[in-house]
């Protein structure tokens, strides 16, 4: 500590979920895809792995940029990538706000937004969540440089419609509003359909869910050319190489087969409401969820307890101390047999 910064002292870092290597684990605590990547992805991951590492990847991934401009019908001056939409997100706030600027986000919402905040110096305001965890778009404050918005949101997996993004953006012109759109394609709207008509927009996205790539680290994000050119010229002052090249093949390969990733997506989200309708019966609440997982409690039985419990007996789910969730679990979705699984322990905790 004798030669860290006061900036470093007063942090509280970002603690991931489990990545355990000491033992076999059910693992419905990371929120990773419980599918692989298309074929294709991995057809492309084996002919990159040649002699060719030893070169340096494309510094600008214009191939990538292409492709996603292609099937988002943009331009490649309209598209951002980075090595996961974490990386994409933090630099979002040297690019885009001062230490002079506040910004705002939901009270319960993604624990990076806070972090970063903290990271570069920048005030936030956070706005209040209604009884059943949903939030009001209309309690954002004028006079913010700009919004932070999971949706769908998380741990909650709450989306909000295209609407009350739209109704934002026409109020609060001059406001940069940021939406994360990490688990979007498992049941929510995605708002880059919005981004031609407003300037204050950039939608972020990641490959690590819907396309089960987590362990590959890419993430992209759709605005207008300016907004592009600013994250840019932050990334190129941090380094000059963007995303490895494996990293850049497998990321085409996958946009190239969204057949794929919808199968995929459908399927969890099979698995998910058949969970969600079982939880129920056993007398949990769960939120309405629009991701890859349920937040889930139960009056009766103590969150961290059953978080614990379930740990023993070789699952891991994901439990947080902050005030007003500290009862709630969230499960990731995983396939059919780990879930039954997850049932069958949870219905001998909960009786």
């Amino acid at each position: 500590m004798k030669f860290w910064s006061s900036i470093n002292k007063g942090l509280t870092p970002y603690i991931p979920g489990e990545q355990p290597q000491d033992k076999k684990y059910i693992k419905l605590n990371t929120n990773e895809n419980p599918y692989p990547p298309s074929p294709r992805v991995l057809e492309a991951i084996k002919s990159e792995t040649s002699a060719d590492v030893r070169l340096y990847p494309d510094p600008n991934a214009i191939q990538l940029k292409e492709t996603l401009a292609e099937y988002y019908k943009t331009s490649a001056d309209c598209v951002f990538v980075g090595n996961g939409s974490d990386e994409v997100l933090a630099f979002c706030f040297p690019a885009f706000f001062d230490p002079t600027d506040t910004v705002s986000f939901p009270e319960i919402t993604y624990s990076f937004y806070p972090i970063y905040a903290d990271l570069f110096r920048i005030s936030y305001k956070t706005i209040p969540m209604e009884k059943d965890f949903s939030f009001k778009p209309g309690n954002f404050p004028d006079g913010m440089k700009g919004i932070l918005l999971a949706n769908p949101n998380a741990p909650t997996g709450i989306a909000i419609g295209l609407e009350a993004i739209e109704d934002l953006l026409q109020r609060l012109p001059d406001t940069l509003v940021i939406v994360d759109e990490a688990y979007v394609d498992f049941g929510a709207q995605s708002a880059i359909s919005l981004v031609d008509r407003y300037d204050n927009l950039l939608v972020i996205h990641t490959f690590s869910k819907s396309r089960s790539m987590a362990g590959l680290r890419v993430g992209y994000a759709i605005g207008n050319s300016s907004l592009i050119e600013g994250l840019n010229r932050v990334m190129n002052s941090f380094y000059s190489y963007t995303l490895d090249r494996i990293a850049q093949k497998a990321a085409i390969a996958a946009i190239q087969d969204w057949e794929y990733t919808r199968r995929i997506c459908d399927k969890v989200i099979k698995t998910r409401e058949s969970v969600r309708e079982e939880l129920t019966s056993m007398g949990f609440r769960v939120l309405p969820s629009s991701t890859n997982f349920l937040f889930i409690c139960h009056e009766d039985y103590a969150g961290r307890e059953l978080f614990l419990e379930l740990k023993k007996g070789g699952i891991l789910v994901r439990h947080f101390q902050q005030p007003g969730i500290e009862n709630w679990l969230r499960v990731s979705i995983g396939t059919d047999d780990e879930m039954g699984f997850f049932i069958e322990k949870l219905k001998t905790l909960v009786v």
